[in-house]
């Protein structure tokens, strides 16, 4: 007997599962569309992850000379979790992950809002052209390779720099001065990281936040405005709220990817300000692993970086949905 329906519910729909074949032909415009993507990422993504295996091994190019590294990496000896032994002993290890998590709350603090706040402000911008225009003046450095931005930085903030140049014409600093050192400072270097990477990035991440908010009903601000509602308490109650679900997704994302900083950025200062300010985990395992040919030492620490950065995500995930919201994935419901 089938069961009573309460009166006023929902009809409840039957899903029914559709066969593979019936779904290839049906989306396969979309997977021909999507292939090239799904190739480059197995064969420069998932095909090289094999490679962590040197991990565990005492892993030496010049173990098969003449022949391929592959036949390198059959011939290396295991010796099971003595890299990582080495890795989690050594003090220059420490070091960077403290420097990594130091620049990472740093800009999680100060860069992550940025975008929001450009985009809440280029959204109550009335005229399309002075919006379009400000919209593109701020996304343009995105495009900007970290060479060239950290060369506009030195050409700002450098000894010979600009801001130097201007206050020794001031009077403000004495012309023989060495002026002020913001460039090779590691005291500033922190600040110095988290301005450039603003200004870089920040357009890339309004321009995110301005899809979110182009879904917002604009009757939502039009009846809150007739309630008598102000243009902050509009924001409080209509716009954060609307943008809520990809604040959290980008933080999500964001705590996966705390432990990669800017492995550009970093490097093309790093002589500057020294290796204990500027040392972060992928520079670590640069020059271990590659400059200095330890190979299976830098594969041991890039392995800890990349399970910690995954636990990071699985667990941001399920806080996710812990409240309420649908994060990176969610599982089907049965």
């Amino acid at each position: 007997m089938a069961p009573e329906k309460r009166r006023g519910s929902a009809p409840m729909i039957e899903r029914r599962k559709v066969p593979l074949g019936t779904r290839l032909r049906r989306d396969w415009p979309l997977l021909a569309m999507v292939s090239p993507a799904v190739v480059l990422m197995i064969v420069f993504a998932y095909i090289p992850m094999a490679g962590n295996i040197i991990a565990f091994q005492s892993y030496s190019p010049y173990a098969a000379p003449g022949q391929s590294p592959l036949m390198a990496i059959v011939r290396s000896p295991f010796v099971g979790l003595w890299n990582f032994q080495r890795v989690l002993t050594a003090p220059d290890f420490w070091n960077a992950v403290g420097n990594t998590l130091m620049i990472t709350a740093f800009q999680l603090v100060l860069f992550f809002p940025v975008p929001i706040m450009i985009a809440l402000l280029l959204n109550s911008v009335l005229a399309p052209g002075v919006r379009t225009a400000i919209q593109s003046i701020v996304y343009l450095p995105h495009f900007f390779s970290w060479v060239l931005v950290v060369t506009i930085f030195q050409q700002i903030l450098g000894g010979a720099g600009l801001l130097n140049r201007l206050l020794r014409q001031a009077g403000l600093i004495s012309p023989d001065g060495g002026g002020l050192d913001i460039m090779t400072n590691p005291d500033t270097f922190l600040l110095l990281v988290t301005s450039q990477a603003v200004w870089k990035d920040a357009g890339w991440g309004m321009i995110i936040f301005l899809a979110a908010l182009s879904t917002v009903n604009p009757e939502l601000y039009e009846a809150a405005a007739i309630d008598g509602a102000n243009r902050w308490r509009r924001i409080w109650h209509i716009t954060l709220p609307a943008l809520r679900p990809t604040i959290i997704l980008l933080l999500i994302l964001r705590l996966g990817d705390s432990l990669t900083v800017g492995f550009e950025q970093l490097i093309l200062q790093r002589d500057a300000v020294g290796q204990g300010a500027a040392e972060v985990l992928d520079t670590f395992v640069y020059y271990q692993g590659i400059q200095g040919g330890d190979f299976s030492y830098g594969a041991a620490a890039g392995l800890i970086k990349g399970v910690v950065s995954l636990l990071l995500v699985l667990g941001a995930n399920r806080l996710a949905h812990a409240f309420g919201e649908a994060g990176v994935y969610q599982k089907e419901a049965r």
